[in-house]
């Protein structure tokens, strides 16, 4: 994405960061008449976006949280208009399919477990996505190649896909025509807090700015004290495969297979703490192949054509972090590990407390206070 500020190297409200969470709230910003730079620190940042698995899911999350289980049902049931409106400003179809999404359980006992889950969060949070628990007939009738092994699952009528480069693309060229300035291969190399605004070095030149989001992943952790903020995340891996285009099958994603628009199945199911290893291993992803082809007998045939390790931003509870400072006054932060689910609430929701400096109570619950002692946040 090329093009030129609206205000050379002086803007109303610069983000740092150009994956999916940065590029919401860009967009967000820049739809509510701001001018926006979004930095974008390059091939060499951790880039969780390009591993992500582009659900829009619902079902089972915020267990812990209400809150979060709200929070994620509000974008999920924002993200039709989302994506329409970010078709008309980009040209860019994002292939949404919301018709839902399925968990499948291969044991009598993971499906009562998952069921009991399900019904603790429906009792602390009944307005949110009511969740079905389906035998394994029920599942066959929706998906007729699901294999023996499946006992039941749960179905969630909210949940859904998208693809996952078009979201990229289309978040890209509608900031670009909203007229935000992007500054590629721009990692932060000194943030300073002036009179007004902030002072921003990078090695393509200096940006002012009168306000800032910090909405950089894992890079948060380091650029947020700078602010007077916190941003406790953690990378956690997860392992992801992609098959040769196959007949469609699949007609709802599944937590931990999806057949994408095009053709190909990715196959996703793992969560391991190896600090800033992006690797990927055979022992992992032959696991993962194992339990899809339980899943999906047919896959035991498919050829596996891409496979990779991406690094998850994750904080302690696994929640959102939102967040804006009191000493550093026009600072705020923004990190999640759910950036497609939650895009659409960053560029209405998020944007919208940013550019108006009023912090709805439906975010109040994500502060990093939570975590005990950290920069006091209002």
């Amino acid at each position: 994405m090329a093009g030129q500020s609206r205000c050379g190297n002086d803007c109303d409200i610069a983000v740092i960061g150009g994956g999916v969470v940065g590029l919401s709230v860009a967009y967000g910003l820049a739809s509510r008449g701001l001018a926006v730079t979004l930095l974008d620190e390059g091939d060499v940042a951790y880039r969780a976006s390009r591993g992500n698995f582009a659900l829009v899911w619902v079902q089972g999350k915020g267990i812990d949280l209400p809150d979060y289980a709200r929070w994620t049902m509000g974008s999920a049931a924002a993200w039709k208009n989302f994506a329409e409106t970010l078709r008309r400003d980009s040209g860019i179809d994002l292939a949404l399919e919301q018709r839902g999404g399925l968990m499948a359980c291969l044991s009598e006992r993971e499906l009562e477990d998952r069921t009991a889950q399900m019904s603790r969060l429906h009792n602390a949070a009944p307005d949110c996505a009511n969740v079905e628990t389906l035998d394994h007939r029920q599942i066959k009738e929706l998906l007729p190649e699901i294999g023996p092994d499946v006992v039941g699952g749960t179905f969630c009528r909210h949940d859904g896909h998208v693809n996952a480069l078009r979201l990229f693309g289309a978040l890209h060229e509608a900031c670009l025509r909203r007229g935000i300035a992007y500054r590629p291969n721009a990692p932060v190399e000194a943030l300073v807090q002036m009179a007004n605004g902030f002072r921003i070095a990078t090695p393509s030149g200096e940006i002012r700015a009168r306000r800032l989001v910090l909405a950089a992943g894992l890079g948060n952790a380091k650029l947020a004290p700078l602010v007077g903020l916190a941003a406790p995340v953690r990378p956690q891996r997860g392992q992801v495969m992609v098959t040769e285009k196959l007949a469609p099958f699949l007609k709802f994603p599944l937590g931990t297979i999806r057949q994408t628009d095009e053709g190909g199945v990715m196959l996703g199911d793992s969560k391991e703490e190896v600090g800033f290893d992006t690797g990927s291993s055979h022992q992992v992803l032959g696991t993962i192949a194992a339990h899809a082809v339980k899943v999906f007998p047919l896959l035991a045939g498919a050829q596996i054509v891409r496979s990779w390790g991406a690094l998850r931003v994750m904080s302690p509870d696994g929640y959102p972090i939102y967040d804006r400072s009191v000493s550093c006054p026009g600072a705020y932060l923004v990190t999640c590990h759910s950036g497609v689910t939650l895009a659409a609430a960053h560029a209405s929701t998020i944007a919208e407390a940013i550019a108006t400096d009023i912090w709805p109570d439906a975010i109040a619950a994500f502060s990093a206070r939570r975590f005990g002692d950290v920069p006091a946040a209002a």
